[in-house]
């Protein structure tokens, strides 16, 4: 890379701290929602109810920081829950 100012140097190492960051509060949030997902195949409802609140405040911190659009958190939420309800309709 043929970065020749101060300020262009500056500023790639920055993105490349910001990169490192949203990579690793997008792998958390992920990481949580196939936790979730798991938990509901596994058909335990309970379990899943306990996890979801821990699922969105991942998903919420994510976006907060940047790392996801605020509507792509929103959608995530709105199908987890659309999960959640699909499963405890299945058990009723």
């Amino acid at each position: 890379m043929a970065l020749r100012h101060k300020s262009a140097i500056r500023q790639h190492r920055r993105s490349l701290k910001r990169r490192t960051i949203n990579q690793r509060n997008k792998s958390h949030m992920k990481t949580m929602i196939k936790k979730f997902r798991q938990t509901i195949e596994n058909g335990n409802r309970e379990g899943a109810q306990e996890l979801l609140p821990r699922v969105f405040k991942a998903i919420d911190k994510t976006a907060a920081k940047g790392a996801i659009h605020k509507n792509t958190a929103s959608r995530y939420k709105r199908r987890l829950s659309k999960q959640l309800k699909d499963i405890s309709t299945q058990a009723a």
